[in-house]
């Protein structure tokens, strides 16, 4: 078995070795990375959809829960599924030339405020359950 066909499987989900789950998240590809940027629900979100958690999308009102910019609240402005990075509207961080770089923030440390309701198929999945 040469080492190409080997490079993603669905079976190293499961496994409990922290190698492995790297190597599943590392080689996983698009339609199983969308999965990495859920992030949980407000209460008062959580009461309405009856759902925990959600994946993130352009569009969506986020509070930052934990690191340098906690508290922040902020609209989404982009989802790198390649680094599971969410971007944020005015999270920004000074260089030492003056320059603002925007700061990608790990969907854990999220939670959805207000939910983007624009595509119909987000109001599907949202009845779903």
């Amino acid at each position: 078995m040469s080492t190409e066909s080997k490079k993603f499987s669905k079976s190293w989900k499961s496994s409990g070795k922290p190698r492995k789950q790297r190597k599943f998240r590392f080689n996983a590809p698009f339609h199983i990375r969308h999965k990495f940027v859920r992030a949980m629900i407000s209460k008062e979100l959580r009461k309405k959809h009856d759902k925990r958690n959600l994946s993130i999308r352009t569009g969506d009102k986020v509070k930052i829960m934990r690191g340098s910019f906690k508290k922040k609240e902020g609209k989404v402005e982009r989802v790198d599924l390649k680094k599971s990075k969410i971007y944020i509207l005015g999270v920004e961080s000074s260089k030492k030339d003056g320059t603002k770089v925007k700061v990608g923030i790990n969907p854990s440390n999220l939670m959805i405020t207000e939910i983007n309701l624009d595509d119909k198929r987000r109001q599907k999945i949202l009845q779903r359950k």
